[in-house]
């Protein structure tokens, strides 16, 4: 334990004080919101933003939901998770520190964090979290990502903030997808979901100690590409409900314009035997909407266990929908035409992410090619071949200690590109040319080795995805469970001060570094406009043994970043015809 600043996951379910209870007032409308305090901090739990999305209000908009004036809210335990996979006496798992416990679509609930003693007029800034789980697990008790570390750590570095954690509908019931949904205005739930949690902060933080004009949405893995869609939301003919934005490990995705949510769709009315006329009509909708919650949460379950069948073996299967209202457009399309919103950004990956999402058994550059081929199912074969020709196996080690081939490096290195690193980097671009600050980050440090070993039974994977999250969320502590050997070494330690404190120090001044406070040091914008120069864009390692700010090749560039060349890897795929065949 670093400091006695927080418990591990497992004492954090159960460590409260029996200290005064916090409280923050409405006065406008006479509600106490009475918390508790744990690990020093200020949590407030549970607290209802939105409706009941059951029954008559399955796929539709959220609608708000608010006390009554006078009454007094207990917001001193977790509400329920979204519908999703619940394993009866499940434990922890390589990404997840938390077991389901309890589902309802009575599911609208954010927890609010913050420093001990914070009065309402503190105005502090606020992170706002989105959970990542492909759109299909995920809720706000996730050990994980539980805020009070970093919290902590944003007070002892004299920036300190405010944090919210939102739960939002998930797979069929914050995805689904059909002409007659689209015809009432019910598509894509679960993004509406977290804009309506982000407006509840607008309308409510400053009760709490926070600054509404100052909040910054941030998201990992499918909660990255949720933040790429909020700032896109509408076209941004609207203004957005937040100042920042961070998404890590993931900002868009390929098959937002394709069949993959049509096909999810069509399978689970099938399943359920709803799909008796045709998909895209509103009986098939009304037929949805009258099961039980457990019917319909068990046929998304086992379609989504099944997405193999969809997404050719890989790959999300619920993702947003282009509605021609909350994405008016093809995210590419947006992005080209400069229709989002002016926010700053810090986005990054890790430097092995979807090493853990690929399979091992991969030895053969036929295997190489089927499994991308399979992933990208409308690349043409022309630029898949050049695609595989940009990545030559002889850049790639074998390792035969973890029966690794260098064809399965290759396909993760090809792979993390396509889906972490060269979407990102074309959305930076683009919001950086508006006049916006972003920032780009490669994570290349974890102590998640242990762990990989332990629940997959394979080595040598790397920095995979999540590695980030025992340091920017000041957890490192949190992965002693008795699950997996725990063996951070002090550059661990000193990295997760580091990381934390540069989160919420962009959180509060939009930079993640200053000099004279320990955060990040020499981290600065990744794209000089209007100026560019010829040593851009520029990308900030972020732990590991080449830590520093890098040009991505060229004389101010670094062995570990030059040698990705993603100038030219991501030249390619983000040219407009492959954009256009990854359909997004």
């Amino acid at each position: 334990m670093k400091s006695g600043l927080f418990l591990s996951a497992a004492a954090l379910l159960h460590h409260t004080s029996v200290t005064a209870t916090p409280i923050a007032v409405d006065s406008t409308n006479n509600v106490t919101y009475q918390g508790l305090v744990r690990n020093s901090i200020e949590v407030f739990l549970g607290i209802h933003y939105g409706q009941d999305t059951g029954g008559t209000n399955r796929f539709k908009p959220p609608q708000p939901r608010a006390p009554k004036a006078g009454s007094v809210v207990d917001a001193t335990a977790y509400g329920a998770a979204c519908p999703q996979l619940v394993v009866p006496g499940a434990g922890a798992s390589l990404l997840s520190l938390t077991p389901v416990s309890k589902i309802s679509e009575d599911c609208l609930n954010l927890n609010i964090a913050r420093p001990s003693g914070v009065n309402a007029g503190a105005k502090l800034p606020v992170l706002v979290f989105i959970y990542g789980g492909g759109f299909s697990t995920g809720f706000n008790e996730e050990q994980s990502t539980a805020p009070d570390g970093m919290i902590l750590e944003s007070v002892q570095n004299g920036l300190p903030i405010i944090h919210v954690a939102m739960n939002y509908r998930l797979a069929v019931f914050g995805f689904a997808a059909s002409q007659a949904l689209l015809g009432e205005g019910s598509s894509n739930a679960g993004l509406r979901d977290q804009r309506l949690a982000l407006e509840w902060v607008q309308d409510n933080i400053q009760h709490f100690g926070g600054d509404p004009n100052t909040v910054t949405i941030f998201g990992q893995s499918s909660g990255g590409l949720a933040v790429g869609m909020q700032i896109m939301a509408f076209g941004g003919a609207k203004p957005v409900p937040f100042r920042r934005a961070i998404p890590e490990s993931q900002f868009l995705e390929a098959g937002i314009t394709g069949n993959f949510t049509r096909n999810a769709m069509q399978a689970v009315a099938d399943l359920v035997g709803c799909n008796t006329t045709d998909l895209q009509s509103a009986k098939t909708v009304a037929c949805l909407r009258g099961l039980d919650t457990e019917t319909l949460n068990n046929a998304s379950v086992a379609v989504t266990a099944a997405q193999g069948d969809i997404s050719h073996n890989i790959g999300d299967i619920w993702l947003p929908a282009v509605d021609g209202d909350f994405l008016p457009a093809a995210p590419s399309t947006l992005i080209r035409e400069g229709h989002f919103a002016n926010v700053a950004v810090l986005s990054g990956w890790t430097q092995d992410d979807v090493a853990i999402f690929t399979d091992p058994t991969i030895a053969t550059a036929e295997e190489t090619h089927n499994f991308l081929g399979s992933f990208l199912p409308d690349l043409s074969s022309a630029n898949l071949k050049h695609l595989l020709s940009l990545y030559p196996v002889t850049e790639f080690t074998a390792n035969p200690s973890a029966n690794l081939s260098s064809e399965f490096y290759r396909t993760a290195a090809i792979f993390r590109d396509i889906v972490m690193v060269c979407m990102a980097m074309r959305y930076g671009e683009a919001i950086a040319a508006k006049g916006n600050d972003v920032y780009h980050y490669d994570w290349n440090q974890t102590i998640l080795a242990p762990r990989i070993e332990a629940f997959n039974n394979v080595s040598g994977l790397g920095v995979i995805h999540t590695s980030e999250f025992a340091y920017v969320f000041g957890n490192l502590s949190h992965y002693d469970d008795g699950q997996a050997p725990f063996r951070p070494n002090p550059e661990d330690w000193a990295l997760e001060t580091r990381g934390t404190r540069s989160w919420s120090t962009f959180a509060s001044l939009g930079r993640p570094g200053v000099v004279g406070k320990n955060t990040f040091q020499g981290f600065d914008v990744a794209f000089k406009f209007p100026a560019r120069g010829t040593d851009g864009p520029f990308i900030f390692v972020a732990g590991g043994p080449n830590e520093g700010f890098y040009a991505i090749d060229g004389p101010k560039s670094t062995a570990v970043v030059a040698r990705q060349r993603l100038r030219e890897r991501c030249g390619f795929l983000n040219s407009d015809e492959v954009i256009a065949q990854m359909k997004f």
